[in-house]
C-alpha cells in the first residue's frame, strides 16, 4: 500500500493511505436510509471526491478544513475519479506530515507580487486615490499576502487573493492606457487594488489558511459592503473630497456587475464597468487554468458548475 499518494497521481484501482485536507465533509443519508460521509479531499496538487459508506460520524461539517488520515481505494464514478474511504480519522499531534504537501499555494512569488502592487499604487497620479489605497493596503497587507480569494470557485488557495489582485491590476494598467480617453487610470487602479480586501472579514479560515465558511459579517454584509464602508471611513479621515470617496465606494459596491451576481448596485461609470469585466475575466481564466491542469490533450471536462458547461483541452 502506497503512503501519501498525491491526488494528481491517483488512478483507478490505487489503494493508498495518507494525510489530506477535508475540504468538504458532510454527513448524509443514502436512498436506503444508511448514513455516509460525502467528502472532498484536497492536497497541494488538487481535489478528489470521496465517500465513506455506512459512516455515522464523528467526522462531519465542523471538521471541514482540518487534516485527516485516510485509507481508501480509487474508483471511477460517472467519468470522474472518486475515493471509497475504508478508514478515516482526524490527524493529531502524534502524526507526521508536511503542510507544504497539503496546502495549495498560488503559483507566484508572494514578495514580488506584493511589491508590484505597491509600485502600481505608487504610480497612481491622483494623490487622494493613492492615499486611500496606501492606507488600505497597510491595514490589510498580511491578509492580502496570505488569504485565498474564495472558498472553492476560483483562487481558493493560499495567497490566492494576492494573485487575483495582481493579475487584475496588470490588466487595469493596460486597459487604462488603451481607453485613456474614457478611463481615469487613478480611479481604475485604486478600485482594482481595493476591490476584494473585504474578504479578510468575509470568511472564516482554518489553521492551514484555507477558507472553511462565511463569517457572520460575511453572510449579513458581504465583502463589497464591508470594504466600501472602510474606504469611506478612511477617505473621511484623510479629508478626501466626497465625490472621490463615493466613486471609490461605487467601484467596490458594483464590481460584481449585476445584482444577481452579488453586486450591491450596477456599475454606473466607465471605470466601474471595466472593473467588473476585469474581475470576471480573471476569475474565469483561473477556473480554466485549474481545470485544464486535470485534463489530457483532447479531453473534455465534466460540467463545471462555475462556468455552467464543459471545457476542452486542445493540444
Amino acid at each position: 500500500m502506497l503512503n501519501d499518494r498525491r491526488i494528481i497521481d491517483m488512478s483507478v484501482g490505487d489503494a493508498f493511505e495518507g494525510f489530506y485536507i477535508l475540504k468538504v465533509a458532510q454527513g448524509k443519508l443514502s436512498n436506503n436510509g444508511r448514513p455516509y460521509l460525502n467528502a472532498v479531499l484536497a492536497d497541494a496538487t488538487g481535489e478528489i471526491d470521496a465517500k465513506a459508506w455506512d459512516y455515522p460520524g464523528p467526522i462531519g461539517a465542523a471538521d471541514e478544513g482540518r487534516i485527516a488520515k485516510i485509507r481508501g481505494t480509487v474508483s471511477e464514478f460517472r467519468g470522474s475519479l472518486q475515493v471509497t474511504v475504508e478508514r478515516i480519522r482526524l490527524a493529531d499531534e502524534r502524526d507526521s506530515y508536511e503542510l507544504a504537501d497539503l496546502v495549495p499555494v498560488a503559483p507566484i512569488d508572494v514578495d514580488g507580487a506584493y511589491e508590484e502592487i505597491l509600485r502600481l499604487v505608487a504610480s497612481i497620479e491622483d494623490p487622494d486615490y493613492r492615499a486611500v489605497c496606501q492606507q488600505m493596503l497597510s491595514r490589510h497587507e498580511e491578509a492580502l499576502r496570505a488569504i485565498p480569494a474564495g472558498k472553492s470557485v476560483h483562487h481558493s488557495f493560499v495567497s490566492g487573493l494576492l494573485m487575483h489582485t495582481l493579475y487584475m491590476a496588470r490588466q487595469a494598467d493596460f486597459m487604462a492606457g488603451l481607453y485613456k480617453d474614457v478611463i481615469d487610470r487613478s480611479l481604475l487602479i485604486a478600485g482594482t487594488c481595493l476591490h476584494d480586501l473585504g474578504k479578510e472579514e468575509e470568511f472564516v479560515y482554518s489553521d492551514l489558511g484555507l477558507v472553511t465558511d462565511y463569517s457572520v459579517k460575511g453572510e449579513l454584509l458581504g465583502h463589497l459592503v464591508m470594504a466600501a464602508g472602510e474606504v469611506g471611513r478612511i477617505a473621511e479621515e484623510l479629508g478626501v473630497p466626497e465625490e472621490k470617496s463615493v466613486l471609490l465606494q461605487h467601484m467596490l459596491l458594483s464590481h460584481h456587475g449585476e445584482p444577481e451576481f452579488g453586486a450591491a448596485v450596477r456599475p454606473m461609470c466607465a471605470e466601474a464597468e471595466l472593473l467588473s469585466y476585469l474581475d470576471l475575466i480573471d476569475s474565469r481564466m483561473e477556473i480554466y487554468r485549474e481545470n485544464l491542469e486535470k485534463l489530457f490533450p483532447g479531453q473534455f471536462s465534466q460540467r463545471i458548475f462555475a462556468l455552467d458547461k464543459k471545457i476542452y483541452r486542445h493540444s
